[in-house]
Protein backbone atom coordinates (compact mmCIF):
# COMPACT_ATOMS: atom_id res chain seq x y z
CA UNK A 1 0.00 0.00 0.00
CA UNK A 2 2.93 2.64 0.71
CA UNK A 3 4.14 1.63 -2.67
CA UNK A 4 1.26 2.22 -4.30
CA UNK A 5 0.73 5.79 -2.58
CA UNK A 6 4.00 6.52 -3.20
CA UNK A 7 3.91 5.72 -6.87
CA UNK A 8 0.48 7.62 -7.16
CA UNK A 9 2.07 10.72 -5.34
CA UNK A 10 4.68 10.66 -7.47
CA UNK A 11 2.42 10.36 -10.88
CA UNK A 12 0.64 13.47 -9.81
CA UNK A 13 3.79 15.67 -9.08
CA UNK A 14 4.27 14.63 -12.89
CA UNK A 15 1.20 16.25 -14.32
CA UNK A 16 1.32 19.16 -12.21
CA UNK A 17 4.96 20.13 -13.44
CA UNK A 18 3.61 19.00 -16.93
CA UNK A 19 0.96 21.40 -16.71
CA UNK A 20 3.04 24.25 -14.64
CA UNK A 21 5.71 23.83 -17.82
CA UNK A 22 3.13 24.06 -20.45
CA UNK A 23 1.38 27.04 -18.85
CA UNK A 24 4.98 28.97 -19.11
CA UNK A 25 5.34 28.29 -22.30
CA UNK A 26 2.13 30.12 -23.08
CA UNK A 27 3.16 33.07 -21.31
CA UNK A 28 6.72 32.96 -23.05
CA UNK A 29 4.75 33.27 -26.17
CA UNK A 30 2.33 35.62 -25.61
CA UNK A 31 -0.49 32.92 -26.43
CA UNK A 32 -1.85 33.38 -23.01
CA UNK A 33 -2.16 37.36 -23.26
CA UNK A 34 -4.39 36.74 -26.40
CA UNK A 35 -6.10 33.81 -24.87
CA UNK A 36 -7.61 35.93 -21.56
CA UNK A 37 -7.82 39.33 -23.22
CA UNK A 38 -7.53 39.49 -26.97
CA UNK A 39 -6.99 42.60 -28.76
CA UNK A 40 -9.22 43.73 -30.64
CA UNK A 41 -8.45 42.18 -34.31
CA UNK A 42 -7.66 38.76 -32.23
CA UNK A 43 -11.15 39.18 -30.95
CA UNK A 44 -12.58 39.89 -34.25
CA UNK A 45 -11.05 37.19 -35.96
CA UNK A 46 -12.11 34.72 -33.18
CA UNK A 47 -15.45 35.89 -33.40
CA UNK A 48 -15.73 35.61 -37.07
CA UNK A 49 -14.58 32.01 -36.76
CA UNK A 50 -17.74 31.21 -34.34
CA UNK A 51 -20.13 32.61 -37.00
CA UNK A 52 -23.01 31.22 -38.79
CA UNK A 53 -21.98 30.42 -42.57
CA UNK A 54 -25.28 31.87 -43.63
CA UNK A 55 -27.57 34.48 -42.62
CA UNK A 56 -31.23 34.21 -42.16
CA UNK A 57 -33.84 35.74 -44.50
CA UNK A 58 -37.40 35.80 -43.39
CA UNK A 59 -39.97 35.42 -46.29
CA UNK A 60 -41.55 38.63 -47.70
CA UNK A 61 -44.88 39.47 -45.98
CA UNK A 62 -47.31 38.69 -48.42
CA UNK A 63 -49.05 42.61 -49.25
CA UNK A 64 -52.37 41.03 -51.21
CA UNK A 65 -54.06 40.73 -48.52
CA UNK A 66 -53.70 43.89 -46.58
CA UNK A 67 -52.01 44.34 -42.98
CA UNK A 68 -51.56 40.77 -41.76
CA UNK A 69 -50.58 39.46 -37.86
CA UNK A 70 -48.48 36.68 -36.83
CA UNK A 71 -50.18 34.24 -34.47
CA UNK A 72 -50.17 30.72 -33.42
CA UNK A 73 -53.06 28.40 -34.49
CA UNK A 74 -55.40 28.53 -31.44
CA UNK A 75 -55.13 32.56 -31.73
CA UNK A 76 -56.25 32.24 -35.59
CA UNK A 77 -58.98 30.24 -34.24
CA UNK A 78 -60.06 32.57 -31.74
CA UNK A 79 -59.72 35.53 -34.17
CA UNK A 80 -61.95 34.26 -37.03
CA UNK A 81 -64.57 32.77 -34.13
CA UNK A 82 -64.59 36.42 -32.78
CA UNK A 83 -64.62 37.94 -36.87
CA UNK A 84 -67.65 35.70 -37.18
CA UNK A 85 -69.58 36.66 -34.26
CA UNK A 86 -68.75 40.43 -34.98
CA UNK A 87 -69.97 40.26 -38.53
CA UNK A 88 -72.85 37.81 -38.24
CA UNK A 89 -75.85 38.84 -35.61
CA UNK A 90 -76.79 35.24 -35.54
CA UNK A 91 -73.68 33.59 -34.72
CA UNK A 92 -73.69 31.13 -31.80
CA UNK A 93 -71.41 29.62 -29.89
CA UNK A 94 -72.19 26.29 -27.74
CA UNK A 95 -70.13 23.41 -26.40
CA UNK A 96 -67.94 22.05 -23.75
CA UNK A 97 -66.58 24.70 -22.00
CA UNK A 98 -66.46 27.52 -24.42
CA UNK A 99 -67.41 30.05 -21.98
CA UNK A 100 -64.74 29.59 -20.13
CA UNK A 101 -62.20 29.27 -23.06
CA UNK A 102 -62.51 25.82 -24.10
CA UNK A 103 -60.50 23.13 -23.83
CA UNK A 104 -58.21 24.61 -26.54
CA UNK A 105 -58.39 27.45 -25.52
CA UNK A 106 -59.73 29.20 -28.95
CA UNK A 107 -62.83 30.63 -27.09
CA UNK A 108 -60.66 33.05 -24.67
CA UNK A 109 -62.63 36.62 -24.08
CA UNK A 110 -65.71 35.59 -26.63
CA UNK A 111 -68.21 35.17 -23.99
CA UNK A 112 -67.22 38.66 -22.05
CA UNK A 113 -67.43 40.60 -25.43
CA UNK A 114 -70.96 38.87 -26.86
CA UNK A 115 -72.49 37.72 -23.61
CA UNK A 116 -73.81 34.89 -22.32
CA UNK A 117 -76.29 34.47 -24.76
CA UNK A 118 -73.83 33.94 -27.61
CA UNK A 119 -71.31 31.82 -25.90
CA UNK A 120 -72.74 29.43 -23.69
CA UNK A 121 -72.03 26.17 -22.09
CA UNK A 122 -74.10 23.04 -22.44
CA UNK A 123 -75.19 20.44 -19.94
CA UNK A 124 -72.68 18.76 -18.76
CA UNK A 125 -74.72 15.26 -19.04
CA UNK A 126 -75.78 15.89 -22.54
CA UNK A 127 -72.44 16.11 -23.84
CA UNK A 128 -71.27 13.40 -22.18
CA UNK A 129 -73.74 11.02 -22.74
CA UNK A 130 -75.19 12.53 -26.05
CA UNK A 131 -72.95 14.01 -28.57
CA UNK A 132 -76.01 14.02 -31.13
CA UNK A 133 -77.76 16.10 -29.07
CA UNK A 134 -75.78 18.63 -29.87
CA UNK A 135 -75.65 18.31 -33.09
CA UNK A 136 -79.38 18.27 -33.30
CA UNK A 137 -79.72 21.35 -31.45
CA UNK A 138 -77.41 23.20 -33.98
CA UNK A 139 -79.31 21.62 -37.03
CA UNK A 140 -82.17 23.33 -35.70
CA UNK A 141 -80.90 26.49 -35.22
CA UNK A 142 -79.33 26.75 -38.57
CA UNK A 143 -82.58 25.74 -40.16
CA UNK A 144 -84.17 28.73 -38.21
CA UNK A 145 -81.59 30.72 -39.84
CA UNK A 146 -78.82 31.38 -37.57
CA UNK A 147 -75.32 30.62 -37.30
CA UNK A 148 -74.49 27.77 -35.16
CA UNK A 149 -70.37 27.19 -34.43
CA UNK A 150 -70.42 23.89 -32.14
CA UNK A 151 -67.61 22.71 -30.14
CA UNK A 152 -66.84 19.22 -29.41
CA UNK A 153 -63.49 18.49 -27.15
CA UNK A 154 -62.99 14.41 -28.03
CA UNK A 155 -62.70 12.75 -31.58
CA UNK A 156 -64.46 10.17 -30.24
CA UNK A 157 -67.68 12.35 -30.29
CA UNK A 158 -67.23 12.98 -33.92
CA UNK A 159 -69.18 10.16 -35.05
CA UNK A 160 -72.13 10.24 -33.46
CA UNK A 161 -72.43 13.71 -34.37
CA UNK A 162 -72.11 13.20 -37.99
CA UNK A 163 -74.80 10.73 -37.85
CA UNK A 164 -77.00 13.36 -37.09
CA UNK A 165 -75.50 15.21 -39.76
CA UNK A 166 -76.04 12.61 -42.03
CA UNK A 167 -79.58 11.09 -40.62
CA UNK A 168 -81.53 13.89 -39.81
CA UNK A 169 -80.21 16.44 -42.10
CA UNK A 170 -81.09 13.88 -45.09
CA UNK A 171 -84.89 12.44 -43.49
CA UNK A 172 -85.37 16.68 -43.57
CA UNK A 173 -84.79 17.32 -47.22
CA UNK A 174 -86.28 14.12 -48.32
CA UNK A 175 -89.81 15.26 -46.22
CA UNK A 176 -89.82 18.74 -47.13
CA UNK A 177 -91.44 19.37 -50.43
CA UNK A 178 -90.00 22.93 -50.94
CA UNK A 179 -86.92 22.80 -48.49
CA UNK A 180 -83.57 21.56 -50.05
CA UNK A 181 -80.57 20.94 -47.33
CA UNK A 182 -77.20 21.51 -49.35
CA UNK A 183 -74.64 19.77 -46.56
CA UNK A 184 -70.71 19.75 -47.23
CA UNK A 185 -67.39 19.60 -45.65
CA UNK A 186 -65.92 22.68 -44.94
CA UNK A 187 -61.98 22.16 -44.82
CA UNK A 188 -59.82 25.02 -44.19
CA UNK A 189 -56.55 23.84 -45.54
CA UNK A 190 -52.89 25.32 -45.22
CA UNK A 191 -53.09 25.40 -49.27
CA UNK A 192 -49.92 28.01 -49.14
CA UNK A 193 -48.41 25.90 -46.71
CA UNK A 194 -48.50 22.62 -49.43
CA UNK A 195 -47.78 24.82 -52.28
CA UNK A 196 -44.49 26.34 -50.95
CA UNK A 197 -43.31 22.88 -49.34
CA UNK A 198 -44.73 20.65 -51.66
CA UNK A 199 -46.04 18.04 -48.67
CA UNK A 200 -48.04 17.54 -46.28
CA UNK A 201 -48.05 14.82 -43.40
CA UNK A 202 -51.67 14.18 -41.35
CA UNK A 203 -51.68 12.67 -37.91
CA UNK A 204 -54.78 12.07 -35.89
CA UNK A 205 -55.16 9.25 -32.94
CA UNK A 206 -58.23 7.82 -34.74
CA UNK A 207 -57.25 4.50 -36.66
CA UNK A 208 -56.07 5.25 -40.19
CA UNK A 209 -59.06 3.20 -42.40
CA UNK A 210 -62.06 5.53 -42.15
CA UNK A 211 -60.39 8.87 -40.15
CA UNK A 212 -60.54 11.97 -40.89
CA UNK A 213 -57.17 11.64 -42.61
CA UNK A 214 -58.59 10.43 -45.34
CA UNK A 215 -60.69 13.46 -45.85
CA UNK A 216 -58.33 16.04 -45.80
CA UNK A 217 -55.87 14.00 -47.76
CA UNK A 218 -58.32 13.62 -50.40
CA UNK A 219 -59.54 17.24 -50.24
CA UNK A 220 -55.82 18.60 -51.02
CA UNK A 221 -54.53 16.37 -53.31
CA UNK A 222 -57.68 17.70 -55.69
CA UNK A 223 -57.00 21.15 -54.76
CA UNK A 224 -53.02 21.08 -54.70
CA UNK A 225 -51.83 17.71 -56.86
CA UNK A 226 -49.93 19.55 -59.62
CA UNK A 227 -47.80 21.48 -56.04
CA UNK A 228 -47.12 17.45 -54.44
CA UNK A 229 -43.33 16.60 -54.39
CA UNK A 230 -44.25 13.79 -52.20
CA UNK A 231 -46.96 11.84 -51.33
CA UNK A 232 -49.26 12.76 -48.41
CA UNK A 233 -48.60 10.85 -45.15
CA UNK A 234 -51.07 9.77 -42.67
CA UNK A 235 -49.46 9.04 -39.05
CA UNK A 236 -52.93 7.97 -37.26
CA UNK A 237 -53.64 5.17 -34.75
CA UNK A 238 -53.56 1.30 -35.75
CA UNK A 239 -57.32 0.02 -37.13
CA UNK A 240 -57.49 -1.98 -33.61
CA UNK A 241 -59.75 -1.15 -31.28
CA UNK A 242 -57.78 1.75 -28.30
CA UNK A 243 -55.57 -0.39 -26.51
CA UNK A 244 -55.50 1.47 -22.75
CA UNK A 245 -52.53 -0.51 -21.51
CA UNK A 246 -50.70 -0.14 -24.76
CA UNK A 247 -51.47 2.98 -25.54
CA UNK A 248 -47.56 4.56 -26.29
CA UNK A 249 -47.48 2.18 -28.53
CA UNK A 250 -50.83 2.61 -30.59
CA UNK A 251 -50.97 6.51 -30.33
CA UNK A 252 -48.68 8.35 -33.29
CA UNK A 253 -45.73 10.13 -31.31
CA UNK A 254 -42.99 12.49 -32.34
CA UNK A 255 -41.02 9.42 -33.73
CA UNK A 256 -43.64 7.84 -36.02
CA UNK A 257 -44.00 11.81 -37.54
CA UNK A 258 -40.24 12.34 -37.15
CA UNK A 259 -39.78 9.30 -39.64
CA UNK A 260 -42.83 10.09 -41.75
CA UNK A 261 -41.06 13.32 -42.73
CA UNK A 262 -37.89 11.50 -43.60
CA UNK A 263 -39.70 9.56 -45.82
CA UNK A 264 -41.48 12.65 -47.49
CA UNK A 265 -38.07 14.49 -47.69
CA UNK A 266 -35.95 12.04 -49.19
CA UNK A 267 -39.05 10.90 -51.76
Amino acid sequence: MAALAATAGGLLRLRAAGAEGQWRRLRGAGLLRGLLQPDSATGVAAQRRHVAHFTFQPDPEPQEYGQTQKMNLFQAITSALDNSLAKDPTAVIFGEDVAFGGVFRCTVGLRDKYGKERVRNLSLSLSLSCEQGIVSLSLSLSLSGATAIVSLSLSLSLFPAFDQIVSLSLSLSLRSGDLFLSLSLSLSAPWGSVIKTGRLLISHEAPLTGGFASEISSTVQEECFLNLEAPISRVCGYDTPFPHIFEPFYIPDKWKCYDALRKMINY
